[in-house]
This record gives C-alpha cells, structure tokens and sequence, in this order.
C-alpha cells in the first residue's frame, strides 16, 4: 500500500528509464571518478581540467536543442533516446587508449553526442509519462537512481584502483564494458503517442514563455559559476599532498568524490517532494545559496573533516537543484512542445559549461582560492534573477 501510494501518478516508464541511467552512471561516473587523475597522469594541469569538463557538455549542448526540437516534430522520443545512450557506450571504449590530454580533449565531445542526443528527449518522455501533481517527485526518482549509479561506480573506481591496484587505464576499459548492459532497460520502455509537429525550430522557439526565458536567464548564469567537479576533488589533492601520503592523497579525493554521490543520491526525492509541496522556485534558491555556501568553504578548507562537511553540502546543493531545476523548467511548457522547451533549457546550460570550466582554469592558474570566489558570487547573482521569476 505504501508503495503504491508513494509511486501514485508515477508510470513504470519513469523506472526503466531510471535504471538505464543507473547503470550508466556506474559506467560514467566509475570513469569521473578517476579522471583528474588520468589527466593529471597526460600531463594536464588547470586549463587542461576546464577544458576536458567543458567542451563535451557544452558540444552536446548544441545537439540537445535539436534532438529535443526533432523528437517533437517526429512524434517519437525513444529512437533519440536509445541512440544516445548506444553512442555514448561506444565511446567511451577509446578512452583507455588515450596517449595525451589534448586528445582527451577531443574524445570527450564525442562521447558526449551521445549525452546530447538522449537527454531532452528522455526528459520529455518522463514530464509526460507523470501527473503534474507528482512531477517533481519523478525527475526526483529519476535523478536518484542516475545519482546511486554514480555512486557505485565512483567506489568501484576506488576498489579498483586501492584494493585491486589496477591501472586507469584498465579501470576505464571495465567502466566502458559495463555501459552496454544499461540498454536491454530501454526496450521496455512505452512512449505514449504523439502527433508529429509542423513547425520550424524558430516558431517553436518564439512560442515559449516569456517566463522560461527569465527562468532561463536565471539557471544560465548558474551554469556559469558551476564549474567541473573536478575542481573541487584537485583542491582536496593539493590539501591532503602535505597531509597525507602520495597514494592516500590520491585515493581520499576518490572517496570524497563517492561520499558527495551518496549526498547527491539520497538527497534528490525529498527535494522533488519538497519542491511539489512548497514550490521549485524556492528549493532552487535553497540549492544556489548551499552552492554559493559551499565555494565559500573551499577557499578555507584545510582539513579532512571539513573537506567531508563541503563535499556533503556539494552534493546536496545538486540534490535540490538538478532534478527540481528539470521539472521546474517542464512546468514551464508541457505536451508535444515538452522536447523543445528541455532541450532549449539543456543548451543554454550546457553552453555556459565551457566558458565556465575555462574561466575556472584561467582563475586556477592564478590561484585556486579566485575559482571558488567566482563560483560563490555567481551562485549569488542567480538567486537575485531566480527571485524576479513568477513561477
């Protein structure tokens, strides 16, 4: 009973579409988890860093307006889906063969086409496979179980790498395999019919809100203080280099990283729940302020104990902001104009993530203290156009 009434309003399509995400985020995130590590090992340093964590997101940025804008004018969302996550899965079997940072650099764009093919669509067929009533709480399931597949492959890097000392390049190449098997979920998956759409990108462009568009604003400039993880774990690195010794220093951050994926994951249903109950608006604030908090602390941050405080506050400020921003910005425009709106909203992050990385790599270089203090006052100014939009 208390099943059924906690996935009231929610269809199976939501779970299958869960689980293909939680297995191929044991993939993905099994190969973040260790990737500044494999950047550092190409001789990559601060540029390097911004550019890897920016340019893939923001190429397939580019892809998701489209696909969102073609599984409308088609009426079918499933081929984009299927074809992204199978794009993606064959990428990342290059990864392991990589010899130097610059060609990471391109590799990475290529395995995030496939990011950019699936999401908008995917988006769109969860907003319309729920009730609006229980929306929040199923981009929320969703985002959970992508977030709890983060985890295990995150700690499964760090098995690999402390308990098995496996090479990277070896531990890149078991993330790459497990990929595959987050497909068979998909054929289960029953998109609801839709009648194929007569218009072009610019006329469906033109027909959204005004309202997203300041929504839009709001969460763009966001994107552009929410710089790489990868930040964030090498901060930890250089602190725990004088603390700690060179294997253990290497392997904390890993963890840190896997403990910030279990803040992340537990955290996201009580903030979908908690945004259909008191509003999206203001749980998103909440996210940017922790987020704006937690950029603060890095500057001071000079312990274990605390660098586990500011990895947890990190991974809740994703927690109230990633799957509630998502079905904020589905409240916005729902139907068959769902693809476009996700993917226009998808893009205009997705394109600030470069300059984004990029300005925290040039700050870095600098000091790593300016990256976090750019990351603070741009969580700031997004609440303050946050606040100015009548949800």
């Amino acid at each position: 009973m208390m099943k059924n009434k906690f996935l009231k309003g929610i269809g199976l399509n939501v779970i299958f579409l869960g689980l293909t995400s939680f297995i191929n985020d044991i993939s993905s995130d099994m190969i973040f988890a260790i990737m500044p590590l494999f950047i550092a090992s190409l001789g990559g340093a601060g540029i390097a860093v911004g550019l890897i964590g920016g340019l893939g997101d923001s190429i397939s940025g580019i892809l998701k307006v489209f696909s969102g804008y073609l599984s409308d004018k088609f009426g079918k969302k499933m081929p984009f889906v299927f074809g992204g996550y199978f794009i993606s899965s064959i990428m990342k079997l290059l990864f392991p063969f990589v010899k130097a940072w610059p060609t990471l650099a391109f590799l990475m764009p290529l395995e995030r086409v496939g990011k950019g093919l699936r999401t908008a669509p995917r988006d769109a067929v969860i907003a319309n496979s729920t009730l609006p009533s229980s929306r929040g709480k199923a981009f929320g399931i969703h985002r959970a179980l992508d977030t709890s597949g983060a985890f295990i492959g995150a700690f499964g890097a760090f098995v690999l790498f402390w308990f098995l000392k496996l090479e990277l390049r070896t531990i890149l190449f078991i993330a790459a395999i497990i990929g595959f098997f987050a497909l068979p979920f998909l054929l289960f998956v029953k998109e609801k019919m839709a009648t194929p759409q007569t218009l072009s990108l610019k006329i469906s462009l033109k027909n959204l809100p005004l309202n997203f568009k300041r929504y839009l604003v709001a969460q763009t400039l966001f994107a552009l203080g929410n710089f790489t993880y990868m930040f964030f774990v090498l901060k930890s690195k250089i602190v725990f280099d004088g603390i700690f010794s060179l294997r253990f220093a290497i392997a904390l951050p890993i963890l840190l990283y896997v403990w910030f994926n279990i803040i992340y994951a537990f955290s996201s249903i009580p903030a979908g729940i908690i945004s259909d109950k008191i509003g999206r608006k203001k749980t998103i604030i909440l996210g940017y302020c922790v987020y704006s908090l937690t950029c603060f602390g890095f500057i001071f941050s000079n312990s274990l104990g605390l660098f586990m405080i500011l990895f947890a506050m990190y991974g809740l400020s994703f927690g109230l902001i990633e799957a509630v921003s998502r079905a904020f910005a589905s409240d916005f425009v729902t139907g068959d104009l769902a693809g476009t709106a996700l993917g226009t909203f998808h893009t205009c992050i997705s394109l600030a993530v470069l300059p984004a990385g990029m300005i925290a790599g040039i700050l870095w270089n600098f000091n790593p203290d300016f990256t976090f203090i750019y990351g603070a006052v741009l969580g700031i100014l997004s609440t303050l156009f946050l606040a100015r939009v009548n949800s």
